[in-house]
């Protein structure tokens, strides 16, 4: 299927928006079971349950052509994303959920710097700007000048760096490599990352936590279906912004469950953040979505 047969701005902007759901619900059972278990078992639970969750997918779509030349590659971005999760979950853990989310949802603007150090991209006047707009947000989030700021949300803060060295491996990798391929290799590998400290750290959880995780590495897993498919069925600069949704879910959530609101500069930031992720991403050239094989 050609990109220009696929472009369908409705579908995909449901589909952005379904994923960006499934991504806060993950979070909710996360924070459930973060309750009585350590961050280094939620995060190896979420990768070995969303593994065997994704093998019917990869069934389906067979599972040839998974040989690679750029194992290093896959290496990198299954480290990178790996410890962006870690780092999450411990905000997830020690944050207002909304705030967990939105501090990880800064990784566009670390995407932008990192880009231009590994891959060489243009330094924009706009794109400079944004950065520094995305920082202001940062800052109001933080609050360091008022004597709040955490350690959490360092973490949370540190957990969107990871991320979008991830994203930019993800970028480089897709020159070359198919999407099911870089979903395959980073799901292998980062099951078998997180049960090394499973010898030090293993709780044998409760039923409930147990199937929390469960429910978590469903709706990750189904998150990151929806999302694949919603960025090939429209130009990633036209959908991305539809991901910002997952912010929304995510307060509706806290409020519900924990009694959780923002305060006004949290909000603010918030506003600057989303604003610097869209601008950035309307700004990046749309290339196209037709995977290599």
């Amino acid at each position: 299927m050609t990109f220009k047969e696929s472009y369908n701005l409705p579908r995909a902007a449901l589909a952005i928006t379904l994923a960006g759901l499934m991504f806060a619900s993950m979070g909710v059972f996360v924070r459930y079971a973060s309750a009585s278990l350590p961050s280094e078992v939620l995060v190896f639970l979420r990768n070995s349950f969303g593994l065997l969750l994704l093998l019917p997918w990869l069934y389906h779509h067979g599972f040839r052509n998974l040989k690679t030349n750029r194992l290093s590659g896959h290496i990198t971005r299954s480290v990178t994303g790996l410890a962006a999760m870690y780092c999450f979950f411990y905000a997830i853990a020690h944050l207002p959920l909304a705030e967990a989310v939105l501090l990880n949802f800064t990784s566009p603007i670390f995407t932008a710097i990192i880009a231009l150090l590994w891959l060489g991209e243009e330094a924009t006047r706009k794109l400079l700007l944004t950065i520094a707009i995305g920082f202001s947000g940062i800052c109001l989030i933080l609050k360091p000048g008022i004597g709040i700021l955490s350690t959490a949300a360092l973490v949370g803060l540190i957990s969107a760096v990871f991320a979008a060295m991830a994203m930019v491996s993800i970028r480089d990798l897709s020159k070359t490599e198919p999407t099911r391929r870089i979903v395959f290799y980073f799901s292998v590998t980062a099951t078998l990352i997180s049960a090394i400290p499973m010898f030090w750290y293993w709780q044998t959880p409760d039923l409930k936590p147990l199937l929390a995780m469960v429910f978590a590495g469903f709706s990750a897993t189904l998150g990151q279906l929806l999302l694949t498919h919603g960025y090939s069925l429209a130009p990633a600069a036209r959908v991305s912004p539809y991901s910002y949704n997952t912010i929304i879910f995510a307060a509706i959530y806290g409020w519900i469950f924990w009694s959780e609101t923002p305060d006004i500069l949290t909000l603010f930031g918030a506003l600057l953040i989303i604003s610097a992720g869209i601008i950035t991403l309307l700004s990046r050239p749309t290339r196209s979505l037709t995977e290599p094989d």
